[in-house]
């Protein structure tokens, strides 16, 4: 065992505790990772709010972090104590049906312990005052130590700062590879929400080589650093309130190629669906829904051409693909110190949930060194 200081959520709608949890060595085909930085997602929210239903109490938060290979476990074969890694909280077995199609970057071999809150054995790794704490998202990177299967580990470059590439285990990743994979140059596009996904879908955006890039938020908080990233265009949801989709069919020329959803609204996700241009726009939905949310839109827009489809961490298969995204944040074609607003403690983690809530940050980065 060993000592790891851990951000606990107890329950749905209470403070996270921070507090010494007791860390098990790995199992077979696992390692033992020493958290560096873990940023906060709104998908860690959803957990702390009760609105996750594969979330087990009590749990230890967090699945945006980047760290070091402490202890490998029997049956590891390419990972080694030393070694930079980012969890993933969609592995890549190499092995299964899904990760040989080459139609998705699912994988689903560990997701039904994973969404029970164990490790691939059934049991947990971790323990306090001598009960059983659960894992969250198969990661946990708000525990100074964590244990995840080898599968669910990207290796990444020795010289990548891992307090800035830890952005790379949820937000950066699906905004920046959805972009790339949907967005032909030339494209006009649109975002809804420019959180830590969405500003991601505006910079993968100009990346992709899109002609207008068009921001859609309540607020103009993180304008600047759009514009920064690329956004040519920006509509005020809350002013603009019953003629959002006109405004935005207005600066298209009657309707963007791409629209990206990333509030997890399902009124917003039918204004992406609406926006798009007839014959040929997609909609692309990367926000969490609530549990049991469903969505409505007349058949005849899809008859037409139109195509509405999700995105999981951007289409991008963690172990082998996310070395790319890495590599262009190191040849300054990413960005990511500047949406990175706070930087925290552990003891500090509740405040940094707090900002998210109230819409005053992008990313807050908790660092454990």
């Amino acid at each position: 065992m060993i000592r790891s200081r851990a951000a606990v959520c107890i329950g749905p709608n209470t403070p996270l505790v921070v507090q010494e949890i007791d860390v098990a060595p790995p199992g077979f085909g696992e390692a033992l990772v020493e958290i560096v930085a873990s940023g906060l997602c709104h998908t860690d929210l959803t957990a702390l709010d009760g609105m996750n239903a594969s979330s087990v109490y009590p749990l230890v938060p967090g699945h945006e972090g980047a760290g070091r290979v402490v202890e490998v476990g029997e049956g590891v074969r390419d990972l080694k104590p030393g070694d930079h890694v980012i969890p993933l909280y969609g592995p890549e077995c190499k092995e299964c049906r899904m990760c040989l199609s080459g139609r998705t970057n699912l994988c689903w071999t560990i997701k039904p312990t994973r969404d029970r809150g164990v490790m691939p054995d059934g049991t947990s790794r971790f323990r306090c005052d001598d009960a059983s704490v659960h894992h969250f998202m198969g990661t946990s990177t708000l525990s100074r130590y964590t244990v995840v299967p080898e599968i669910a580990l990207a290796k990444v470059r020795p010289d990548a700062p891992l307090d800035k590439v830890c952005l790379f285990g949820c937000g950066v990743t699906t905004g920046v590879g959805a972009a790339l994979s949907e967005i032909r140059a030339g494209d006009d596009v649109a975002v809804f929400g420019l959180g830590g996904i969405g500003i991601n879908v505006v910079q993968g955006a100009r990346l992709a080589g899109a002609r207008r890039i068009i921001g859609i938020d309540v607020t103009e908080r993180k304008n600047d650093l759009a514009i920064a990233y690329g956004m040519t265009d920006f509509v005020h949801a809350g002013r603009e309130a019953g003629r959002v989709v006109q405004a935005i069919r207005e600066i298209a020329s009657g309707g963007v190629d791409v629209a990206f959803e990333c509030t997890g609204l399902v009124p917003v996700m039918r204004q992406a669906f609406d926006c798009c241009q007839p014959a040929w726009g997609t909609a692309v939905l990367l926000g969490v829904e609530p549990p049991g949310a469903e969505m409505g839109f007349p058949p005849v827009g899809v008859r037409y051409g139109r195509t509405i489809k999700g995105s999981y961490f951007g289409g991008v298969k963690g172990r082998s693909g996310l070395g790319r995204l890495v590599d262009f944040y190191m040849d300054g074609r990413l960005d990511l110190d500047r949406q990175i607003t706070h930087t925290l403690q552990l003891e500090e983690v509740n405040h940094g949930f707090d900002l998210m809530r109230a819409g005053e940050s992008v990313r807050s980065v908790v660092r454990f060194e």
